[in-house]
């Protein structure tokens, strides 16, 4: 005779003994039960119901592995818009937001900048973060992964909002066009950080490029200025090691008023220039 499912609390004890936090185990249960963490506290010996006991077995077994918590719940929020996310694309981070604000304040700044382009847009966060702050921009986003950009495409319709989506490779099948703002993610880990191995579930691809991690960063400083209408900027994530030698690539390319913004640790996350006129 099968033993009876896990109780709320009997669930969230094995979580804390497998080293889960509590806030992910609650999430995760709220998920699966369809109650408020609220209620999962005032009822915690409400016992799982049906599939969701096995559902929450192999969760805690992923979760436990070091899977991230939003690829077992599919969705993660970013810039206030909650994005549908899987193993085929990144998680989009706080950091990222830094590329989305200094649009922001180009935008603004100057009504004739309206079109922006995203280069390797992964779940779309980028790109659809910016359109739904400024409906009036003319979006378009790249990626070489056709697997990402249909999350992208899923998140674009979920929220309604209308951005064009391009399979390529930076640049690549944007001949004879030209952007306002130019914004990139790429992957730019060293290829022998030890980070890589606590990130071992996301797209490696997405990740690093290899070496000394510059390269994808060095592929789309080289190909902005012919791709940038004067006056035009482009603005990059990069580590927080990298922001000296990120700054000398967009010096070198000829782009001015160059500076890197910092993330709320202080660290240099995000550097651009403008392209001279």
């Amino acid at each position: 005779m099968s033993s009876q499912p896990p109780s709320v609390a009997a669930a969230i004890a094995a979580a804390r003994a497998r080293g889960v936090a509590l806030l992910d185990a609650e999430l995760m249960l709220a998920r699966l039960t369809g109650m408020t963490r609220t209620a999962l506290i005032a009822h915690n010996d409400t016992r799982l119901a049906g599939t969701a006991a096995a559902r929450w077995s192999d969760w805690l077994e992923r979760r436990a592995g070091g899977e991230p918590l939003a690829y077992l719940l599919g969705e993660k929020e970013f810039h206030g818009l909650m994005l549908e996310v899987t193993p085929d694309v990144l998680i989009p981070r706080p950091e990222t937001e830094l590329l989305v604000e200094w649009a922001d304040q180009l935008l603004h700044a100057d009504a004739q900048k309206t079109d922006v382009v995203d280069l390797g847009t992964g779940s779309g966060a980028i790109a659809l973060a910016v359109k739904g702050a400024h409906p009036h921009a003319r979006v378009t986003a790249i990626d070489s992964s056709g697997a990402a950009l249909a999350v992208a495409r899923r998140n674009a319709g979920g929220l309604a909002l209308a951005v064009e989506f391009i399979e390529a490779s930076w640049w690549q099948g944007l001949e004879g066009r030209c952007f306002d703002i130019a914004l990139a993610n790429p992957p730019y880990v060293c290829a022998d950080d030890p980070a890589l191995d606590a990130l071992r579930h996301e797209p490696r691809s997405a990740l690093t490029p290899g070496g000394d991690g510059l390269g994808a960063i060095a592929a789309i400083v080289a190909g902005a200025p012919g791709h940038l209408r004067a006056g035009g900027w482009l603005v990059v994530e990069h580590g927080f090691a990298q922001a000296q030698p990120v700054r000398a690539l967009l010096q070198d390319a000829g782009f001015e008023e160059v500076e890197t913004r910092h993330d709320l640790a202080g660290h240099g996350r995000a550097s651009g220039g403008r392209r001279g006129r």
